[in-house]
């Protein structure tokens, strides 16, 4: 028979540990409950010598290659990083850890919860995670794994009053709390507080959707606005949400591709300031005055400028209008903002030599009825997104190959990519 249980609020859990070294967020030791929920400490991995040995072993290759790029070398004498950090696993597996672990993450956008019960899943790394809107419209953020034996909760997104385990339909609450418990009569020692879903640190930016799944929930704590846009984008902050990210646009569509690359080369080639443009893109230089291609860096973001060559005749077709701004924040997400549109690239590490590139248009709400303007716009929008995919699949065949090791940069248009870099050594090597 069911058990039915009183719901508890969610901030009677604290979020799992923060991270350290081995940054793991489903540990492999089992402290009890009480251990992991009310104590503010982080876990203490108890590990097996041979695997401890074996994680050391690997860590240390790893930190062994971040420290073959240095970022004190001035842009026009220094070298790229090396092919390593692009294909080999123990490199990818730290960065995951130390990277997409710590801080502020992209993970959708805030359309995808704008009313109660709505609700969407994702993965980074190894944390499967839920984004949801309560019955009180309070957002909240889950581990996506049922306390019961671990299967995932729910899939994909859309509507749902409560989260119903597919496994043996132990049922949570919203806001997280385990609402029923199926069969378990006879069980000892079950405290239904222990057994809620885990929550992770969430907050709205504009029109995003953040997750940091370092921090620790403080219980009623409603993250701050400014404080996070200052936490995720620095100094840029004032710049992106005055002229770049316009939360009045409206939601038009997702494509998604899984290139057979590493993340970074899809980052790379976005961050090379136009260079490849003319060569590989003749349709959107076309477009584009590239003389006034322009540069600047901030904290972890950096924002290339471009003018467009905006058509005259009211008849031509125009995308890009008179001025395009394309952002990038590190470590994996970008804005890129020109004419009536805002389009997203969120860039998902599946492996060594495989990611995901999640694309989100936005579109100015009096062109919305115009079908085809956009039809035409995705077109153009997905050439370019093609040619982009048959070079990084090309570069990442080339990073595999004995022939190339480290290459340079051009000083005047990669800074962009150089100042990339340098932010992965600082948190690789940390």
């Amino acid at each position: 028979m069911a058990m039915l249980l009183k719901p508890i609020s969610h901030h009677h859990f604290s979020l799992a540990p923060k991270f350290k070294e081995p940054r793991n967020p489903f540990p492999s030791s089992r402290p009890s409950l009480n251990s992991i929920f009310n104590s503010s400490k982080p876990i203490n991995h108890s590990l097996s010598s041979s695997s401890s040995s074996s994680s050391c072993d690997t860590s240390h290759q790893a930190l062994t290659l971040v420290h073959e790029f240095n970022p004190q070398i001035p842009i026009q004498e220094a070298l790229t990083p090396p092919s390593s950090w692009y294909t080999d696993p123990s490199f990818f597996s730290l960065e995951v850890d130390r990277v997409f672990y710590r801080g502020w993450q992209a993970v959708g956008y805030a359309e995808q919860i704008k009313e109660p019960h709505d609700f969407f899943t994702g993965r980074l790394g190894n944390v499967e995670y839920v984004v949801c809107r309560d019955d009180n419209g309070k957002i909240h953020a889950f581990h996506n794994v049922c306390r019961h034996h671990a299967s995932i909760l729910s899939f994909g997104s859309g509507k749902k009053s409560c989260f119903v385990c597919p496994y043996h339909a132990w049922t949570y609450g919203l806001d997280g709390a385990l609402i029923k418990a199926t069969r378990i009569t006879g069980i000892k020692n079950f405290d239904v507080h222990e057994f809620g879903l885990i929550p992770l640190k969430v907050a709205i930016w504009g029109p995003f959707v953040l997750l940091n799944l370092e921090k620790e929930i403080v219980p009623q704590e409603e993250p701050d606005s400014n404080t996070v846009g200052n936490e995720w984008l620095g100094s840029s902050s004032e710049i992106l949400s005055t002229k770049g990210v316009d939360s009045s646009l409206s939601y038009v569509c997702r494509r998604e591709y899984t290139i057979e690359c590493n993340w970074k080369v899809f980052c790379d080639n976005y961050l090379d300031g136009g260079y490849h443009v003319p060569y590989a893109h003749k349709g959107l230089a076309s477009g584009l005055k590239l003389e006034s291609y322009s540069t600047t860096m901030f904290e972890k973001v950096s924002i290339q400028r471009c003018d467009g060559d905006q058509v005259e005749s009211e008849e031509d077709f125009d995308r890009l209008g008179s001025k395009a701004l394309y952002a990038f924040i590190y470590p994996n997400f970008m804005i890129n903002r020109y004419g009536p549109w805002m389009d997203t690239n969120l860039v998902l590490p599946l492996g060594p030599r495989k990611c995901q590139v999640v694309f989100d248009y936005f579109l100015d709400a009096s062109l919305k009825a115009d079908k085809a303007f956009i039809e035409r716009s995705l077109q153009d929008s997905e050439r370019v997104q093609m040619e982009d995919i048959v070079l990084c699949e090309a570069v990442q065949r080339g990073l595999e190959s004995p022939a190339y090791c480290c290459g340079r940069y051009a000083p005047t248009v990669e800074k962009a990519m150089h100042h990339f870099h340098c932010l992965l050594y600082e948190d690789l090597s940390k």
